[in-house]
């Protein structure tokens, strides 16, 4: 099982700005604060982000995301709106995913350094 990601971003307190607002539907909280890393959680810091200023930025073909797991369709429907309202970047709107899960509800969303992030949910059994 995973404990906890952590990604780096450039900008810790933009970043830290756009994440409250886009983890709230998901029922995360700024829960750690220090002064190169910032942790979101539930319960505790399951999702960190690290303060990298010189990094380079995300490649679009990275391939790398992250899915945060969502209580309904409608908590994804807001993962993605507050992502856009942001400064965030649709990358996928939500709906319906086809493949091996039945009922897979999603939206991708790239964060304002390019990270990708998804939000799911299953709506059937």
């Amino acid at each position: 099982m995973i404990d906890h990601v952590s990604i780096a971003v450039r900008d810790l307190a933009g970043c830290a700005r756009f994440y409250e607002a886009v983890l709230a539907p998901l029922g995360y909280l700024k829960l750690v604060t220090r002064p190169a890393t910032i942790g979101f959680g539930k319960k505790y810091p399951e999702f960190w982000l690290n303060e990298r200023r010189n990094m380079t930025p995300v490649a679009t073909d990275s391939g790398v995301h992250f899915c945060l797991r969502a209580r309904d369709v409608a908590a994804v429907q807001a993962f993605h709106a507050a992502a856009l309202q942001n400064g965030g970047a649709d990358d996928g709107t939500p709906g319906p995913r086809s493949g091996e899960m039945k009922g897979y509800y999603a939206a991708f969303i790239r964060d304002p350094e390019g990270n990708r992030l998804e939000a799911a949910t299953f709506t059937a059994g």
